[in-house]
């Protein structure tokens, strides 16, 4: 029995299968996810990984989804940037341990300038702290409004709007462009 079996059938309750909830959750929100998950990863194979495992844990623990499709999906977008959280914390302790394999990992010299500028960004992303990174994502490429981003990581307006405006200055840091407030 596979490990997602297994999680389905422990979490199977007598009023509605488990296994029929998270189908239902998967067909709702997995674009949505898939689409954030492409732009903290950067690669399509991390995207999906990072889906999966998120639905993985949802399929672990279905009694903590909460009810009504607004609640479910700040729960899989929470769920989704924390495991994003925690694949960016180990590769980074990894860079630290293997410096040679930070360096290897890296895109070869390409000679169109969009793949070129297109790893230059994913770099500097990759510098900034978690929450901040996925904050950028989703209001700069995935064009989500600041209430909307408040209510999916469960935190006030402000604080986004603070997230971003220290992520853009940390990202033209990062990039050495000059901005007129530095």
């Amino acid at each position: 029995m596979t490990g997602e079996a297994m999680a389905l059938a422990a979490a199977e309750s007598p009023g509605e299968p488990a296994s029929l909830r998270l189908g239902v959750l998967f067909d709702a929100h997995y674009q949505r996810l898939y689409r954030l998950a492409r732009r903290l990863s950067g690669c399509a194979e991390d995207a999906r990984d990072l889906v999966q495992e998120t639905f993985l844990r949802a399929a672990r623990a279905p009694a903590s989804i909460p009810e009504g499709a607004t609640h479910e999906e700040a729960w899989l977008v929470r769920v989704l940037v924390n495991v994003a959280r925690d694949r960016w914390r180990r590769r980074a302790v990894q860079r630290r341990v293997d410096p040679a394999e930070s360096t290897s990992s890296a895109p070869g010299s390409n000679p169109e300038s969009s793949a070129i500028a297109h790893a230059t960004i994913w770099r500097a992303l990759d510098a900034l702290a978690p929450r901040r990174r996925a904050i950028l994502v989703m209001y700069e490429l995935d064009g989500m409004a600041i209430p909307a981003i408040a209510r999916l990581l469960d935190v006030a307006p402000v604080t986004v709007r603070w997230h971003l405006s220290r992520g853009r200055r940390e990202l033209a840091r990062v990039l050495g462009v000059t901005t007129p407030n530095s």
